[in-house]
C-alpha cells in the first residue's frame, strides 16, 4: 500500500508548485488572521472581521438563524468561474472558518500579486463563513432546533438550509466547497498517521456513478493531495463515498455541480487546530489555482481512489499495561469538547477498558504493570470524566492545548 500512496501523491508534483506551497507555508504568519483562534468561533468573534473587510469584498446579510442571528455572505472577484463555499454548517467545526479568513487576508494583502490578480479576474466567489451561528454559539453540530443541517438538504426544514439552497440557486456556482472538521479518531489509511486533511468527491446517486462533473471533483482533490504531499506526507485521507441524498454535498453534486468536501483533522499536539488551519488554507489555494489554470484536467481521476481511505484507528490517549484487580488492561481516553461558563474545555473521558487495545493513540503512556488511581479511586469505570489520574504516586497531565 505504501508504494501506491507514494505514487499518487508525487506523480503530479512539479518544482514550480512545490516552491509556491513551501513559500506560502513559510510566509503564513504574515497573512494569517491573528484575530481569531482556537476551537470556539462564534458570530460575535467574526463580526468585527466582517465589518472591517476591505473594499474588494462585498458583505451581505443573507438571512437569519432560528434564534435570529445574522448569516452573511462575502462576495469578491469579477470572473466568469463561480465558486461557492460555506463553513460551520456544523457549529462545532470551526477550523475551516479560520482558514477562510486567512484566505481573505491573503487576498487583501496580495491583491496586486499575480496569483491573486488571476483569481480575482477569472473567478467570482461567494463564501458563507458561518452558516449555523446558533450551533456555533452553543458549540453543537446541530442548529437550535436540534437538526443536522447536513442531513436537511432535501427537506429544507430549517431556515439555515433554505438560505444555503437559495444562495446555491441564485449564485449558480461552477464549483462548491463544503467545509468541515473531523474528529481526532481518523487515520489516513491503516497506518499510525492522523488524517490532518481529508476530502471527498460526493456521490451523485446510490450506484456511485462517475459522471463528468464528479470526475472534476476527483481530479481537484488529487491535485490538492499532490500539491501538499511534501508538506503533509501520509496525512491526507479520503472519505467513504456512500450516497445520502439528504447530505448537502451529495445533493449539490447530483445537480452536476462539482463539489468537494473538506475535512480539517488533527495535527499532532494541535488540539486547537492552529496548525491544521494552515494546511486548510494551502488546500484552498491549491484547489483555486488548479481551477483557474485548469491544471487538474491533466490528472487521471482514478488516482483519487488511491488516496488512502479514512479509518477510525485513533484514540486521544491510551494508557498501556495498567494493573487492576481484574488483571492488566489498556485504557483508552477520548477528549470530549464542551462549553462551560462560556469557556471551551477538553474533558478527558474513559472510553474503553480492555486487556489489549490495538488502535493507535495521539499520546501513549506505558504504565509498566503499575496501578493507577482515577479521581482518587482504585476502581476503573468506562464513560467517566477524568479529573485526576495518579500513576505510582505521580499525577499524569491530561490537559491538551
Amino acid at each position: 500500500m505504501f508504494t501506491i500512496v507514494k505514487f499518487v501523491l508525487f506523480t503530479f508534483v512539479n518544482m514550480e508548485e512545490t516552491v509556491l506551497f513551501k513559500q506560502l507555508f513559510s510566509d503564513y504568519n504574515s497573512f494569517k488572521n491573528q484575530e481569531i483562534s482556537g476551537r470556539y468561533i462564534r458570530q460575535t468573534d467574526i463580526q468585527s472581521l466582517l465589518d472591517d473587510l476591505g473594499k474588494e469584498f462585498l458583505l451581505k446579510k443573507i438571512g437569519e438563524s432560528v434564534l435570529g442571528k445574522p448569516i452573511h455572505s462575502i462576495q469578491f472577484g469579477n470572473g466568469p468561474v463561480k465558486i461557492f463555499a460555506w463553513s460551520q454548517m456544523h457549529g462545532n467545526e470551526s477550523t475551516t472558518t479560520k482558514a477562510v479568513f486567512d484566505l481573505l487576508s491573503y487576498v487583501s494583502k496580495y491583491k496586486d500579486e499575480a496569483l491573486v490578480k488571476s483569481l480575482l479576474e477569472k473567478c467570482s466567489f461567494c463564501i458563507i463563513p458561518i452558516l449555523n451561528p446558533d450551533g456555533a454559539e452553543a458549540y453543537t453540530r446541530v442548529n437550535a432546533n436540534y437538526v443536522d443541517l447536513n442531513r436537511d438538504a432535501q427537506d429544507l426544514s430549517q431556515p439555515e438550509s433554505r438560505i444555503l439552497r437559495k444562495i446555491f440557486d441564485d449564485f449558480n456556482p461552477n464549483y462548491c466547497l463544503n467545509l468541515h472538521d473531523q474528529r481526532t479518531i481518523f487515520s489516513a489509511g491503516n497506518k499510525a498517521e492522523p488524517a490532518v486533511l481529508s476530502f471527498l468527491a460526493p456521490s451523485m446517486d446510490k450506484d456511485r456513478q462517475i459522471f463528468p462533473s464528479r470526475i472534476k471533483s476527483m481530479q481537484l482533490i488529487t491535485k490538492i493531495a499532490s500539491d501538499l504531499s511534501g508538506l503533509l506526507p501520509n496525512r491526507i485521507g479520503r472519505y467513504d463515498d456512500a450516497f445520502n441524498i439528504n447530505c448537502t454535498g451529495d445533493t449539490f453534486q447530483s445537480t452536476q455541480t462539482p463539489t468537494i468536501l473538506f475535512e480539517a483533522g488533527h495535527f499532532p499536539e494541535d488540539y486547537n487546530r492552529e496548525e491544521t488551519r494552515k494546511y486548510v488554507f494551502l488546500a484552498l489555494i491549491s484547489v483555486l489555482k488548479a481551477i483557474i489554470e485548469k491544471s487538474f484536467k491533466e490528472i487521471d481521476h482514478i488516482d483519487y481512489q488511491r488516496i488512502p481511505e479514512n479509518e477510525k484507528l485513533f484514540h486521544d490517549i491510551i494508557l498501556r499495561d495498567v494493573k487492576t484487580e481484574n488483571g492488566v488492561v489498556d485504557i483508552a481516553i477520548q477528549y470530549k469538547e464542551a462549553i462551560k461558563g462560556g469557556k471551551f474545555l477538553f474533558l478527558p473521558v474513559i472510553e474503553k477498558i480492555t486487556p489489549k487495545i490495538t488502535k493507535f493513540a495521539h499520546k501513549e503512556v506505558f504504565c509498566e504493570n503499575k496501578k493507577i488511581e482515577v479521581n482518587e479511586e482504585n476502581k476503573l469505570t468506562e464513560n467517566v470524566i477524568v479529573n485526576k489520574i495518579v500513576l505510582n504516586g505521580v499525577e499524569l497531565l491530561l490537559k491538551c492545548e
